[in-house]
């Protein structure tokens, strides 16, 4: 075993799927089934080779196209099986699925308005973000349980379930989810297992984790 994996404690890693048109239109995909565009698989192949110097242990990820996809290119390096859960797909969010930013505040701008003051929204008549939280998270505790000691976990999935993931297992309160910033396509968020539960150790990265040397001081 190398230095990578040495006394570490055991490590999930929460990726964003690449690049679909939909991102670039700022439409809002939700649960909608958006395939990866050329530039998202190119980002896919980049970032799966950083990820892969982590040794992974397993993989898991949303069944959506675009982040089964991303998937593939870490499985392709690392021999590993994904192992696919629609418990892990974005938010479902009912009228909003489809509309650009700008149509979402013309057609529901209170209710955008409300959802960003961090109260329980209802999305266009879809989830809530406790309710996205409800299935991913315990999926993602389950599988970071099989690991082995200082083990790996890659959870590959939509930048609105990592959110209300991370803040889940953190045990921030769901009026807090919001201030975890967004993640661009492709980057990543890494938890690593402390004395106290989960921490949060590197957010919308595009590079490998470094040590953090006095980070108390």
């Amino acid at each position: 075993m190398n230095g990578t994996k040495a006394d570490r404690g055991r490590r999930v890693v929460l990726w964003r799927h690449g690049q679909t048109a939909w991102n670039l239109e700022r439409r809002f995909q939700g649960s909608t089934d958006i395939e990866l565009t050329d530039t998202g698989v190119g980002q896919a192949r980049r970032a799966a080779r950083l990820l892969a110097a982590l040794e992974p242990d397993a993989i898991i990820a949303s069944d959506l196209r675009r982040a089964a996809a991303t998937a593939n290119e870490l499985a392709a390096l690392t021999q590993l099986d994904v192992t696919h859960d629609a418990a892990l797909r974005e938010t479902y969010a009912g009228a909003w699925q489809g509309l650009t930013h700008d149509e979402i505040l013309a057609q529901y701008g209170e209710q955008y308005t409300a959802w960003k003051r961090g109260e329980p929204v209802r999305r266009g008549g879809g989830e809530l973000e406790t309710e996205v939280a409800d299935r991913a998270a315990p999926v993602v505790l389950n599988h970071a349980d099989k690991l082995p000691a200082n083990g790996t976990l890659v959870v590959v999935s939509h930048g609105g379930t990592i959110r209300t993931t991370i803040g889940r297992l953190l045990g921030l309160d769901a009026h807090h989810w919001e201030s975890l910033g967004g993640l661009s396509n492709c980057c990543w968020s890494v938890l690593g297992e402390g004395a106290r539960g989960w921490r949060l150790l590197e957010h919308n990265a595009g590079t490998l984790p470094q040590p953090v040397l006095g980070d108390d001081d």
